[in-house]
């Protein structure tokens, strides 16, 4: 039994998801169930079982990762101890960030950061807001939209960040492109029409389900689809009305025509996660420090 081990079994036993666990330790799949063999080898009986497209951990597996999760929180721990020792000249910076500051912001912020620590290794990940929150044990620091929600790791760090607008998208023929609709669109003159919106956990799915939710209005969901690009080309294709970042339409797009909230703008906050925000390292401070002194864009 190895400790790279107890720490793979921690990223399986919080997925319950060998594919999810292997995405997040940047390993592939077969690396991650070689280890989970050999580890069920040494205690001689099952710690998981498969179930559906996931796994279940036996009675056995639920206990020994008890002692996994204390053992990786351990070890990320002393990881962020030896960066903050070694400073900025050395070392791997990795984000993790939901789709929207992964597109729009996250590409700039390391071009930025580049010059400032010329010798670190970065690494990026993204999924929506829950897969990048899942992701924290195995991350530095991440930038999500939405709320971070409830399943945060121990001594995370949460940091207000941008403020961001959520607008609707039809294209240029579409009735809701007239000029009526520059004022703005409510949810209930939007109820009428079919929608076309993220993947479940996404951040600015949530905030409009939630802005349906209050006023009361229905929702006629054509099609659920995953990240921001794939919802512009479905509201293109004519599938309905779509939802995304304002910031994604800063480019001139003639196709679409972008409509705001009604009767006040539906706006939400970026944030930032510093997982072992008592002691993050001095390369994961530095990036915080930039990230926040950076104008709204």
């Amino acid at each position: 039994m190895t400790p790279d081990q107890l720490i793979t079994f921690a990223a399986v036993a919080e997925h319950l998801n060998i594919s999810h666990a292997a995405l997040a330790l940047h390993l592939s799949q077969p690396a991650v169930s070689g280890q989970l063999r050999q580890l069920q080898d040494e205690f001689g009986e099952p710690l998981y079982q498969r179930d559906g497209r996931g796994v279940r951990l036996t009675p056995v597996g639920e206990q020994l990762a008890q002692y996994a999760r204390v053992l990786r929180e351990t070890y990320a721990q002393a990881r962020a101890y030896r960066d903050a020792v070694r400073g900025l000249d050395a070392g791997t910076l990795r984000i993790g960030a939901s789709t929207t500051p992964a597109s729009y912001l996250l590409p700039y912020l390391i071009a930025a950061f580049q010059p400032v620590a010329p010798r670190v290794a970065i690494q990026t990940m993204s999924g929506n807001t829950s897969e990048v929150v899942a992701a924290l044990p195995s991350l530095d620091i991440a930038l999500i939209e939405g709320p971070a929600g409830a399943a945060l790791p121990p001594g995370t760090a949460v940091h207000p960040w941008h403020e961001d607008e959520i607008v609707a998208i039809v294209p240029v023929g579409h009735p809701l492109a007239a000029p009526a609709g520059a004022a703005g669109l409510t949810p209930d003159s939007l109820a009428a029409y079919p929608l076309v919106l993220r993947e479940a956990g996404s951040g600015v799915r949530q905030l409009v389900e939630l802005a349906f939710a209050q006023a009361g209005a229905p929702m006629r969901v054509a099609l659920e689809i995953a990240g921001v690009e794939a919802v512009k080309e479905a509201v293109r294709a004519g599938m309905g009305v779509g939802f995304v970042s304002a910031m994604s339409l800063r480019h001139d797009d003639a196709a679409l025509a972008m409509r705001a909230f009604a009767p006040a703008p539906l706006t939400r906050h970026f944030s930032i996660l510093v997982p072992h925000g008592g002691a993050p390292s001095r390369v994961a401070a530095r990036f915080l420090d930039m990230c926040m002194s950076q104008p709204a864009p």
